[in-house]
């Protein structure tokens, strides 16, 4: 089954930009998210009708689906709604039931994953970075202005590049970061810095985190990681000296692994993978040939 989320494909949802100062959303479903979290039932993202949003500070529109307009709404105090089942769910949970139901998971993967973006932007700057002044929502939630200097600002992506490795006979490389919890393995990966392309960042963090040097650089895809606000841009790429050192302020082990090693190593729980839904967990099935457990 190919678990894997379509991300090259066309947005489904029609965000329409052009509608967003002008649309009425008094009949729009409404997506409840807070604090990286979104209303779902078993993995499904709940979609209430007018008459049943919570009471909400910010709404954002999200753009419309057919004939529905929808929006999403941070509401302001507990919540009861939703029906039997309704619970707010993280969203890197979320990714992971998303990714099971393959492309029936995208229009889902799609509203929850803007939804939390955009939410936590607004959380984040809620001032003006030039006065100080509060900001307000303004074009149905992509844009706060400050009311004291006129000035628009806009929702930033921070992207950031992770790589897949393998050496030539073949291997995976997989870090452990310093700050992860014991066990978990995945790529390679930072951000990008002001002056540098896509392509130099990878070289530049592979280098500095293990003194390996690509070869063979490719694009591989890329997602959208809003934790907090991220864009993650994946490669693939091969080294011919497989001896590393690493930067043990950033990564404090790393290994290479065989298909047959990494099958042994996740059975006996010394390496806990990325989560079904994450690109880090797609470059890796790649590699493998096939849905990892």
């Amino acid at each position: 089954m190919n678990r894997h989320l379509l991300l090259d494909q066309p947005l489904i949802i029609d965000r329409g930009s052009e509608r967003r100062e002008l649309v009425d959303t008094t009949h729009a479903h409404a997506v409840v998210v807070r604090d990286g979290a979104v209303l779902a039932i078993d993995g499904d993202v709940v979609e209430l009708p007018p008459s049943e949003r919570p009471a909400h500070g910010l709404e954002i529109y999200l753009g419309r689906d057919g004939e529905h307009e929808l929006v999403a709404v941070v509401p302001d105090g507990p919540l009861d709604i939703g029906g039997p089942g309704a619970r707010m769910t993280p969203l890197r949970e979320l990714l992971g039931m998303f990714a099971a139901r393959g492309a029936d998971g995208a229009r889902d993967r799609e509203l929850a994953t803007t939804a939390v973006a955009i939410s936590a932007w607004h959380a984040s700057h809620p001032r003006c970075a030039l006065c100080g002044s509060a900001t307000e929502p303004r074009m149905g939630g992509w844009v706060r202005r400050c009311p004291t200097d006129q000035r628009d600002h806009y929702p930033r992506t921070d992207p950031a590049v992770i790589v897949a490795i393998t050496d030539g006979e073949d291997r995976m490389l997989m870090a452990h970061a310093s700050h992860w919890s014991a066990n978990r393995f995945s790529h390679l990966a930072g951000y990008v810095e002001p002056g540098e392309s896509l392509e130099q960042a990878a070289h530049r963090e592979v280098a500095e985190e293990s003194g390996l040097v690509l070869h063979d650089l490719t694009y591989a895809g890329s997602q959208p990681w809003p934790f907090p606000a991220s864009v993650m841009v994946g490669f693939r790429a091969r080294v011919d000296d497989p001896a590393f050192v690493l930067d043990d302020d950033e990564i404090s082990e790393a290994m290479w692994v065989s298909r047959a090693e990494l099958d042994a190593r996740v059975a006996d729980g010394t390496l806990v993978l990325a989560p079904p839904g994450s690109i880090a967990r797609r470059l890796l099935e790649e590699w493998y040939g096939s849905t990892l457990p």
